[in-house]
C-alpha cells in the first residue's frame, strides 16, 4: 500500500510545534471539548444503505461498507483531516480499509482552515458539529460503542488526541498519525493510543512532539503503542493498515480502551 500524504499549513504548524514544546499533556483544568453522543447498546433499525453519504453539518462525509447489517453492531472511527485538508482527504486514507474491515468511516470537515482548537485556541463550532455528526451516526447506524475511535493526520491527529483524552468514555481508541500537540484539558476514561511518526519529519519534528508526547502519555498511565518509521510528513500504509485493523478487532473486557 502507498504512503499517503496531506495537506499542511504553515501557521498551524508552528502553533502545534509550539503547543507541544509548551503544553505536552497537561493536568485537568482546562476544560471544553466534551462531546454528548454514545451509541446505544442495541441494534438500531435505521438507515440500511451502504456507501458514501453526506451527514451532519460542515460537509461530514459517512462511509458505509458494503457489508454492513443491521442487525450486527459495526466499529466506527471518525478520521480527522490535516490542516488545509476536507473530509474527502480522511476517507481517502481509511475507505479501503474500512471495506476490508467493515467499520463505519466519519469524516467530518473543519470549519476552518484547521481544527478550532488550533485555529482559535478554543474548542467551538468543530466540537458542536462532530457532537450533531455523531448523533445521526449512532440514531441512524448500529455502531458498536465499545468500538468508537478517533484518528486523524498532523492537525487532525492533534485534535484527535485532545478530543480523545477528554472524551475517553466515548472513545475506545486514539489514533494518531504525526500529531504535533494535545491542548491542555480535563482527561476521562482511557482509550487505548497508538501513534505513528516519521522520523524525518520536517513539518511536525519528531523530537519535538511525538518523542515528548509518547513518554507523558505512558507517565500518567495511558497505553501507548508507538511507531516510528524512516520517513517524513506521511502516513505509511503499513502502519495505517496495522493501526485500523487494531480498531476494528473484536475487544474484550478488560483489553485496553473501555469494556
Amino acid at each position: 500500500m502507498p504512503k499517503r500524504r496531506f495537506f499542511a499549513a504553515a501557521a498551524t504548524i508552528l502553533l502545534a510545534a509550539a503547543w507541544a514544546g509548551e503544553a505536552g499533556i497537561a493536568a485537568a483544568g482546562g476544560g471544553g471539548g466534551e462531546l454528548s453522543a454514545r451509541a446505544p447498546a442495541h441494534p438500531v433499525e435505521g438507515v440500511a444503505g451502504t456507501g458514501l453519504r453526506r451527514i451532519g453539518r460542515q460537509g461530514a462525509l459517512l462511509y458505509v461498507p458494503s457489508g454492513y447489517r443491521p442487525d450486527r453492531a459495526a466499529p466506527l472511527l471518525v478520521m480527522l483531516h490535516g490542516a488545509g485538508g476536507d473530509a474527502r482527504h480522511s476517507i481517502g486514507l481509511a475507505r479501503a480499509d474500512a471495506e476490508r474491515l467493515g467499520f463505519l468511516l466519519l469524516a467530518p470537515k473543519s470549519k476552518g482552515a484547521s481544527w478550532d482548537i488550533v485555529s482559535g485556541r478554543r474548542f467551538g463550532a468543530d466540537v458542536s458539529a462532530l457532537d450533531s455528526a455523531l448523533k445521526e451516526v449512532f440514531a441512524d447506524y448500529s455502531v458498536d460503542p465499545g468500538r468508537v475511535a478517533v484518528g486523524g493526520f498532523s492537525d487532525g491527529a492533534s485534535y484527535a488526541l485532545s478530543l480523545g483524552l477528554i472524551n475517553g468514555e466515548l472513545f475506545s481508541d486514539i489514533l494518531a498519525f504525526s500529531p504535533g500537540f494535545i491542548a491542555p484539558a480535563r482527561r476521562r476514561g482511557r482509550p487505548r493510543i497508538l501513534i505513528s511518526h516519521g522520523t524525518a519529519d520536517r513539518v511536525l519534528p519528531i523530537l519535538e512532539t511525538s518523542r515528548r508526547i509518547v513518554p507523558e502519555l505512558k507517565r500518567v498511565g495511558y497505553t501507548v503503542g508507538f511507531e516510528e518509521f524512516a520517513g517524513g510528513h506521511e502516513v505509511p500504509g503499513r502502519i495505517a493498515r496495522r493501526f485500523f485493523e487494531a480498531v476494528a478487532a473484536p475487544r474484550h473486557s478488560g483489553e485496553g480502551g473501555n469494556p
